[in-house]
């Protein structure tokens, strides 16, 4: 579990997010959250195989394809398809490792720490930086 100071900085240090799993249908989780974050002054990477483009922005493949840097690596996956993405965004250079809401790996979670990464587990972007900005929080958008 991640404390609140962690949540802060990550959601206030992190501009580019790389969104792995995210789905182009309007009713999925993955879909919900990436426009919650666009909306929040985020800029989001789509990362799915099956698309070409989410939410006006170009979707890539997979990690190692983005040719910018990424701040983020949010993943909607299921926790056993998690240790490839983390080792992907250890190699892209990416400062945090979020897992959605029930998704929970242990390994990912070791590997992506001892690189330096921070990483956040079984928890939701959207609904933690809204909680934060409830609490007054206006890191994404100051």
């Amino acid at each position: 579990m991640s404390d609140i100071d962690t949540l802060r900085r990550v959601l206030r240090d992190s501009h580019t997010i790389a969104v792995v799993g995210l789905s182009a249908e309007s009713d999925r989780p993955s879909f919900m959250v990436a426009r919650y974050l666009q909306e929040h002054c985020f800029r989001i990477v789509p990362v799915n195989p099956k698309y070409s483009n989410i939410l006006g922005e170009t979707c890539y493949p997979d990690l190692l394809t983005i040719p910018f840097p990424v701040d983020m690596v949010d993943v909607f996956r299921k926790s056993q398809d998690c240790l490839p993405i983390a080792q992907d965004a250890i190699t892209i250079g990416a400062h945090t490792l979020w897992l959605q809401i029930g998704v929970v790996n242990e390994e990912a979670r070791a590997i992506a720490e001892q690189a330096g990464l921070t990483v956040v587990m079984n928890r939701c972007t959207k609904i933690d930086h809204a909680q934060l900005v409830g609490d007054g929080f206006t890191g994404s958008c100051a």
